[in-house]
């Protein structure tokens, strides 16, 4: 980055469309920075929408694709016979001149066609793009109609764990979950909110009971995101899980809802550059899950089955997860039901 003289002439351009090698003048409006190459964002009606210049000197400067910015005009002073004079201008002044406020930038309007400025005319706008759409509004909570597809709660949360835990005196798993549940359960707590998704995957993987487990999960599913990922963990393996029952039982619009409701964060960005932004990386990561593979393959060699099972609920998990989202690029719908079909026999075994 360099400072420029106030001799440099400087031209105006909308930011659509910049080009790599040009020399743009930074918003701080006294130093300039060569462009090393353009990306350009288009937002989701295909209109160029967000310019990403990377500097060569390392930095990503994001733009406005309508804004009007300021490049150094190349075919200004400094060219032909006058060339060797300007370049070594230039290095004096990049050794000793003062970084002050003195050093001003012509204005770009007096060299335009009708002024009487002796630099280059201006460059004309290139491309002409209409500006953003306004910002989506931020997700809200689940509608009336879409909650009337969930059985309402009878009693309290405490006396639905009460139930469950009379139904299995004998299961350690279930005591030991419904016990700490009975106490209070507080849909603050991340402590909490695990127990009541670990013990809905408790009935239905291990006790086979989907009708307790959807009563369990049902506490979890109807919280909408509060913006704690680690809290919304626990509601999205219950949605998941909620989803999948339901499938089975072929109550598909109610699976459709929970589906509807694990998906609610993804529309909560209302900045629409980060909102795309977080599609892709969202997308990557359902291409390309953690299934722990490894950590199974290990657990099987070192003859270890309770840490084989353990991995394998987790494996279990991030395939429900990738199944209420409707699989992804990598992993089909009919792939993961067998998968997740494996996945239950297993850990039944």
């Amino acid at each position: 980055m360099t400072h420029p003289p106030a001799s440099r002439n400087y031209s105006e351009q909308q930011a659509g469309s910049l080009q790599g090698g040009q020399h743009l003048l930074l918003p701080d409006g006294k130093r300039t920075a060569e462009i090393q190459h353009v990306d350009v964002e288009s937002d989701d009606f295909g209109t160029r929408a967000m310019v990403l210049a990377t500097l060569t000197g390392g930095g990503v400067l994001r733009i406005a694709a309508g804004s009007a910015v300021k490049v150094l005009d190349m075919a200004g002073p400094g060219t032909g016979e006058n060339a060797a004079s300007g370049a070594a201008a230039d290095a004096a002044d990049g050794a000793d001149a003062p970084d002050t406020a003195s050093e001003t930038v012509p204005d770009a309007s007096q060299d335009t066609a009708g002024g009487t400025g002796t630099g280059a005319p201006a460059v004309p706008s290139a491309v002409v793009v209409p500006p953003l759409p306004p910002a989506p509004p931020a997700a809200t909570g689940p509608s009336e109609e879409e909650l009337a597809l969930i059985p309402a709660l009878k009693g309290t949360p405490e006396s639905v764990v009460e139930a469950v835990a009379a139904a299995y005196p004998d299961a350690a798993g279930v005591q030991l979950l419904t016990e700490r549940l009975t106490k209070g359960i507080n849909t603050k707590s991340g402590s909490c909110l695990k127990d009541l998704s670990d013990l809905a995957h408790e009935l239905f993987i291990l006790r086979k009971d989907a009708e307790n487990a959807l009563a369990i999960a049902d506490l979890l599913n109807v919280l909408p995101f509060d913006g704690n990922p680690g809290r919304w963990a626990s509601v999205e393996a219950a949605l998941a899980l909620s989803s999948y029952i339901c499938r089975q039982l072929g109550q598909a619009e109610r699976a459709a809802v929970y589906e509807k409701f694990l998906r609610a964060p993804d529309a909560m960005e209302p900045d629409a550059f980060k909102a795309r932004m977080n599609a892709k990386v969202r997308q990557r990561s359902l291409n390309e899950p953690n299934l722990y593979d490894k950590e199974i393959f290990r657990a099987i060699d070192n003859s270890n089955p309770d840490a084989e099972r353990e991995w394998r609920l987790l494996r279990l998990e991030a395939l429900l997860f990738l199944r209420a989202h409707g699989g992804s690029e990598t992993v089909g719908g009919p792939e993961l039901e067998r998968r997740i079909g494996n996945e239950l026999e297993s850990v039944r075994a």
